[in-house]
């Protein structure tokens, strides 16, 4: 399908808690979900690049960034948050994909809110600025974290592994520090390999997983000079395909943009959870019961005054929509290599 609206990204995660974890395209993809659930727009050129900044966008900053120390080491540390009434979406700066400071933040989901999706990805920064023997320790430490994150997490909560994007050949990044600088033409294949580690462990521990690296191996035109990061049509086009992802996971069908012109309606699966999203927003349909209100969370979600940490109101359970629980089901397909320069449609055709 093509790109979701803002209608359409709003009643989705209406009464949803939303939490991304990873490095500065995660924030990228924090920034962009924000921006689609208040206004059709893209990202500006000095968004993308910002961080660390008091507001975006209607959110604030947390933690870290401008109120702590700015710097490129792995101590960095940004915590962001936007919220209304209906939503709330979290970000989580994170350089490795489990350490002390990353038991802090699922400490906050063992206490706090439970969210309904986290979209998480850890890899750049684990294979560059550790060790260049980082198989073992990578490994290791996924398991751990995905480990933790199962035992902390409701069944109904759905992790979403982003997979990395390509890297370029030459680098050109703030992670990269010059002492590290030599290695940056080898990250390319690290992280091929490192995606491999990462969806696999993932597959395993019953998370879901979106090949970022594979839908984006045909748009290295939409990746910006510094060979790391993207620009606001690839950021909306993730938006787009994790929200997507996420809809039909909670079993509703997001309607095409073309039928939205043609005044057409796609017809509802045979789910009785199904309901149809359509471009103005509405569902049509069948429906699941009334979700719950955000009243129910407990004063932490609506009032302005955010507290340094995310520890109040344990009693407190997220709210979320019945039928969360749906499992995605498994597409059929012929098998091919994701990486090669072969597009699968003439793989299918053959």
């Amino acid at each position: 399908m093509g790109q979701v609206s803002r209608s359409q990204a709003s009643q989705l995660l209406h009464n949803k808690f939303v939490v991304v974890l990873g490095d500065s395209i995660q924030r990228s993809v924090y920034k962009d979900l924000v921006l689609l659930l208040q206004k059709d727009a893209y990202l500006t050129s000095s968004q993308l690049k910002s961080k660390g900044e008091p507001s975006f966008e209607k959110d604030c900053l947390v933690e870290g960034g401008r109120l702590g120390q700015m710097n490129n080491g792995t101590s960095y540390r940004e915590v962001r948050q936007y919220h209304t009434d209906h939503h709330l979406v979290r970000f989580y700066f994170v350089t490795r994909v489990f350490s002390y400071y990353m038991e802090s933040v699922l400490a906050d989901f063992e206490h706090g809110l439970k969210p309904d999706l986290v979209i998480v990805n850890s890899c750049v920064w684990d294979v560059s600025r550790y060790s260049r023997e980082w198989a073992l320790d990578y490994r290791d430490n996924l398991r751990k974290f995905f480990g933790q994150l199962k035992n902390i997490l409701p069944e109904d909560s759905m992790v979403v592994w982003n997979m990395t994007m390509p890297l370029g050949k030459k680098i050109v990044g703030g992670f990269l520090v010059p002492e590290i600088q030599h290695f940056g033409p080898l990250l390319r294949f690290d992280v091929i390999e490192a995606n491999f580690f990462g969806a696999t462990l993932a597959n395993e521990f019953g998370f879901d997983v979106l090949d970022m690296h594979f839908q984006f191996r045909f748009s290295l035109h939409l990746r910006t000079n510094d060979g790391v990061h993207w620009n606001a049509v690839a950021h909306r086009k993730m938006t787009s395909l994790l929200l997507e992802h996420a809809a039909q996971a909670w079993g509703v069908q997001l309607s095409n943009p073309d039928d939205c012109k043609t005044g057409d309606r796609p017809p509802l699966l045979q789910s009785p959870f199904l309901q149809t999203l359509n471009c103005s927003g509405q569902f049509q349909g069948l429906k699941p019961e009334q979700p719950r209100q955000h009243n129910c969370v407990g004063p932490q979600f609506y009032m302005d005054n955010i507290p340094p940490h995310f520890t109040a109101g344990g009693d407190h359970s997220a709210p979320s929509w019945p039928g969360n629980n749906l499992v995605m089901k498994q597409k059929h397909r012929r098998p091919y290599n994701p990486y090669t320069r072969e597009k699968p449609r003439y793989l299918y055709n053959n």
